[in-house]
């Protein structure tokens, strides 16, 4: 992948609070015959994993279970095209490639929301730190009584084949640092591990759990227990929103449930309760 591999780089250690992650311990805690994940390679810096991914599997240079891990983002993109940046190594910032042929293609949708089940279970092990999820994939974490937004998740088609599925969780980011007021991070959450070695393996490895348990069901999100599990941890759920929509249009009203399809219900005070696939959410306080 197209940025060179900088494990082994002693100058890295230019923040000693924020050391560089160890590619060779990832490697060897996680690849493993039979498993889902085939390679990991970490970069010192790229403008967006997700886009030198999409690129590799395009070119036929990455197989499923690639991860590409930078320890900086220069041009990292969340939803809605919204830059995503922070220090160097203060947080991670990974993509992998899903191949899941054996699951029909609409229920792709799923793969982002299981991915936030996965980042979430991963986290709440790894660093003690109580997170939700935002709709469609935001996580969620409390500070000082308040929410406040620690990580994102984006998914992009990959061929006819692969969908990249991009995380980016800010670790170790001090108040001084977030990009907005809104913004938080898993040290400010109180939490108790801001190791990032074994942040990522927790992860990696709820993930594969996830992605097993999904491929098993075909994708069905009722048999493999994804739409349940992801509803429980939904902090959307249950509240007023807004939400955005394609076309200048908002919608307004209670998020009830999470649809088979994986779009978020909501509400509105007419009594219509309206399906959402695609869309800004605002949660709004109690009217």
């Amino acid at each position: 992948m197209t940025p060179r591999d900088v494990s082994g780089d002693d100058s890295r250690w230019s923040d000693l609070d924020r050391p560089p992650l160890n590619a060779a311990a990832l490697r060897r805690g996680l690849v493993r015959e039979g498993g889902l994940w085939s390679g990991i390679e970490v970069v010192t810096g790229t403008g967006s994993t997700n886009s030198d991914l999409v690129a590799c599997a395009a070119a036929g240079k990455a197989a499923e279970g690639a991860v590409l891990v930078a320890e900086e983002q220069t041009a990292g993109r969340g939803r809605l095209d919204r830059q995503w940046t922070a220090p160097a190594r203060s947080g991670l910032f990974f993509s992998v490639l899903l191949t899941p042929t054996d699951v029909p293609v609409a229920r792709w949708g799923w793969l982002p929301l299981l991915t936030g089940v996965a980042v979430a279970t991963g986290l709440s092990r790894s660093a003690g730190v109580d997170t939700a999820l935002k709709w469609p994939n935001d996580l969620l974490v409390t500070v000082g009584g308040q929410e406040r937004k620690a990580g994102g998740i984006l998914a992009e088609r990959a061929g006819d084949h692969g969908v990249v599925v991009g995380v980016g969780i800010n670790v170790t980011l001090r108040e001084d640092e977030l990009p907005v007021p809104t913004a938080g991070s898993l040290a400010l959450a109180g939490a108790v591990s801001t190791d990032r070695d074994p942040l990522l393996r927790g992860v990696l490895r709820a993930l594969e759990e996830w992605y097993d348990r999904w491929r098993a069901a075909a994708g069905d999100p009722t048999v493999s227990g994804l739409q349940e599990t992801y509803a429980a941890g939904c902090a959307t759920l249950g509240r007023r929103v807004r939400a955005e929509l394609p076309g200048d249009r908002s919608l307004v009203g209670e998020a009830v449930a999470v649809d088979g399809d994986g779009r978020l219900v909501i509400a509105t005070e007419e009594g219509v309760q309206e399906p959402v696939g695609a869309g800004d959410i605002v949660h709004l306080r109690p009217a």
